[in-house]
């Protein structure tokens, strides 16, 4: 499955949805991209989202859609 995960790179100040960041995962589940997540990188983690269908599709044409490989 493919995630969606929204981010913020510093882990010491409060959220700001302006510095809010994307990337893309590929894992078996939620439990795992989290699990990813937190083993290689110091991000603080907002959301992880399952994109299927149409809404996978509608990523894919993003130019910023790229599967991160830890």
């Amino acid at each position: 499955m493919i995630f969606k995960v929204l981010y913020q790179e510093d882990q010491t100040h409060a959220p700001r949805r302006e510095s809010t960041k994307t990337l893309y995962l590929e894992a078996k589940d939620t439990v795992e991209a989290r699990k990813l997540l937190e083993e290689n990188t110091p991000y603080n983690i907002e959301l992880i989202q399952e994109l299927t269908g149409n809404f996978l599709e509608y990523e894919k044409k993003s130019p910023n859609f790229k599967l991160t490989e830890f």
